[in-house]
């Protein structure tokens, strides 16, 4: 089988992640447990954990020309990204400070940095798009270079999936060319009014949606009538900050590869449950074979 070409354009960070016993409350100084800083951002988790599903995957987003930008991209190339075409803009890259608690629980703050400078695609980015099977956006850089990628990617009959995070206001131009949307239930709140009571909702935005739950699994739909929900694949949580970004993932490989859009979603749940077990964004995404084994044990 020829590996999926995706191309994601998204955001990329860098994740200074804290462990605690608790959250701190509002004025309140907590002793941590550990400490990692690891490249993370939604665009750079997702291009990373494509290729660990087994894709190849080209990334384009923005660093900045600060010590975290050399590694960010020195981190995710070597993790077997095309990053030939990310951009280095002056000032600093995107930083997210993260929390987690015992419960695998989390708080973040992001400061987008480099990120708000990713407007426009090139005509050589543009071809990346139009090239690849299945195009990956998010919403942390600007809705309007989304935009330009989904539309580029849809008139060349690319598969587009936009991971709807963080919420906000979707222009009628990117929706139309969105063929799955997957959100998060706070998401789902925000776009639609609607949440685990009416996944459904979400079919007004996109003739397809997955709405994730965490351990409560995900709700497939789609305007041909389907309405199916995926339990979550039973595991010890560390850390959940980037299960979502393994989701969506591997959604796109395993649709992309050719597998039905629920049995995709499955195989996604189990990418999400095999990153929730370590600590960390980019380095908790799981490799293929441990998505496969936890895919085959439920």
């Amino acid at each position: 089988m020829p590996q999926t070409r995706v191309a994601v354009v998204g955001s990329a960070n860098m994740d200074l992640v804290a462990m605690a016993p608790a959250l701190p409350r509002p004025g309140e100084t907590m002793l941590g447990t550990d400490f990692v800083m690891v490249p993370g951002g939604k665009g750079a988790n997702q291009a990373v954990a494509a290729v660990r599903a087994g894709a190849s995957c080209a990334f384009l987003g923005a660093i900045g020309s600060d010590a975290f930008g050399v590694t960010l991209k020195a981190r995710i190339t070597a993790a077997g990204v095309d990053t030939s075409q990310l951009r280095v803009v002056y000032g600093a890259s995107g930083v997210a400070l993260v929390m987690v608690n015992a419960q695998g629980e989390n708080a973040i703050v992001v400061t987008p940095g480099a990120n708000d400078a990713l407007l426009g695609l090139t005509e050589e980015e543009l071809t990346t798009v139009r090239a690849a099977d299945v195009l990956v956006a998010q919403l942390e850089i600007p809705v309007q270079t989304v935009t330009a990628a989904a539309v580029a990617a849809r008139d060349a009959g690319t598969t587009v999936i936009l991971n709807a995070a963080p919420a906000r206001d979707l222009p009628p131009e990117l929706l139309a060319a969105v063929d799955l949307l997957v959100v998060n239930e706070g998401e789902a709140q925000a776009l639609a009014g609607r949440g685990r009571e009416e996944p459904g909702a979400l079919l007004d935005l996109a003739p397809r949606a997955v709405l994730t739950l965490g351990d409560a699994g995900a709700w497939y739909v789609d305007r041909d009538g389907t309405e199916v929900h995926v339990p979550a694949v039973p595991v010890d949580v560390v850390d959940s900050t980037a299960a979502g970004d393994a989701f969506t993932a591997a959604l796109a490989v395993g649709w992309g590869e050719g597998r039905d859009v629920v049995d995709a979603v499955r195989w996604a749940s189990a990418a999400g449950a095999a990153c929730v077990r370590k600590l960390g964004a980019s380095v908790a995404l799981p490799q293929r074979a441990e998505i496969d084994e936890l895919y085959a044990s439920v």
